[in-house]
């Protein structure tokens, strides 16, 4: 197999095995309903096998960003049809990329509504917010009932997006956000169900997953970890608890039979990853992380050595509208402006030339 052969994860048939990662991108305004610019930039990078969409918040209160678009309202969910639609004209795929912020937000940011986690511990830092920099807050720390209706708030999102016309959703437990907050020892503290041993740290992702694939068919659903990343405070320097907590996950994960597993480690091919890929049991894609910018030499090598079913790439894909057809001629490729990934407007989103005019 190659990178630009056709798989299929789950119930999706992909055209290549090169996957738009998820990019926050801040350009939904204030309502967060995909606008003509959004519809625009995720059409011109339908030619990629897979296009997961930017984090989108399942409730208000989850919102972690300024212009981050959400899957609440009729209008939103009527402005990602728009998306899909434009992705599907193209032939291309499409799921959405659900994301509970967590304590990653502020009340500024999110409406003035409270901001949660499994544990009342805030990151140490700052975050933007409309009325510029203010530090994190203490969050509220989820009672388990409150917990599992942030379950149902998911569950109730990721119907939505298939309603929507999307082709299936992507859970994000990753990169410090709420989901990951209960698998880190670090943000959890709990000594209920939910915290303490790995298996309990684990359990609340399993319950979300499991009840999402029960919604929408597991066919459609991938779920997204980055165990070890420690971002944002969610803090996994333990290798020997890394391993018992998400191999508790990938365990109980295993039978549901997901569409996929996406793992976002500095170390694609190395011990860890494929450990957890071998017990998940289903298609990986693997994705190199945010330290170092995935080329197309990795992207073949991990597909050519049998180490990922397909690779999900950010910058290249942000700075090339038209990647698979770049990197399959061997062209040459645009530079990213990393000034502008998170400016308003057309300019560093959607005003990156192909090869081709079209």
């Amino acid at each position: 197999m190659d990178l630009f052969s056709p798989v299929t994860i789950g119930d999706l048939e992909l055209a290549n095995r090169v996957v738009m990662a998820p990019l926050t991108r801040m350009r939904a305004g204030a309502s967060g309903v995909p606008n003509d610019l959004l519809v625009e930039h995720y059409r011109q990078r339908a030619g990629v096998g897979l296009v997961i969409t930017e984090g989108t918040y399942p409730n208000h209160e989850s919102q972690a960003f300024v212009g981050q678009p959400g899957i609440v309202t009729d209008e939103q969910v009527a402005g990602w049809r728009r998306v899909a639609d434009a992705v599907h004209a193209r032939g291309g795929r499409i799921v959405m990329q659900v994301m509970q912020g967590g304590r990653v937000t502020h009340p500024d940011t999110n409406g003035g509504r409270r901001v949660v986690a499994p544990s009342a511990l805030a990151i140490d830092g700052q975050t933007h917010t409309p009325k510029g920099k203010q530090p994190y807050p203490v969050p509220h720390a989820l009672s388990v009932d409150e917990a599992r209706a942030t379950l149902q708030d998911v569950v109730a999102a990721s119907r939505r997006a298939v309603e929507a016309g999307l082709d299936g959703v992507e859970i994000h437990g990753a990169n410090g956000y709420l989901l990951h907050e209960f698998l880190s020892p670090a943000s959890n503290q709990r000594d209920d169900l939910y915290g303490g041993s790995p298996e309990n740290r684990a359990r609340f992702v399993i319950e979300v997953v499991t009840a999402v694939a029960a919604e929408i068919g597991a066919g459609r659903v991938g779920l997204r970890i980055s165990p070890e990343h420690n971002i944002q405070d969610a803090l996994e320097t333990d290798r020997d608890d890394v391993r018992a907590t998400y191999g508790a996950l990938v365990d109980a994960l295993r039978p549901l039979d997901l569409a996929y597993l996406s793992v976002l480690h500095r170390e694609p091919a190395g011990e860890l990853v494929q450990e957890l890929r071998q017990r998940f049991g289903g298609p990986l894609i693997a994705n190199s992380g945010f330290g170092t910018v995935t080329t197309r030499a990795e992207a073949v090598a991990l597909i050519e050595a049998a180490h990922a079913d397909a690779v999900a790439v950010g910058r290249a894909v942000i700075a090339n509208p038209d990647l698979v057809e770049r990197w399959q001629g061997e062209h040459p490729e645009n530079e990213p402006n990393a000034a502008l990934f998170y400016a308003p407007g057309a300019e560093g989103y959607t005003d990156y030339p192909a090869l081709r005019a079209g």
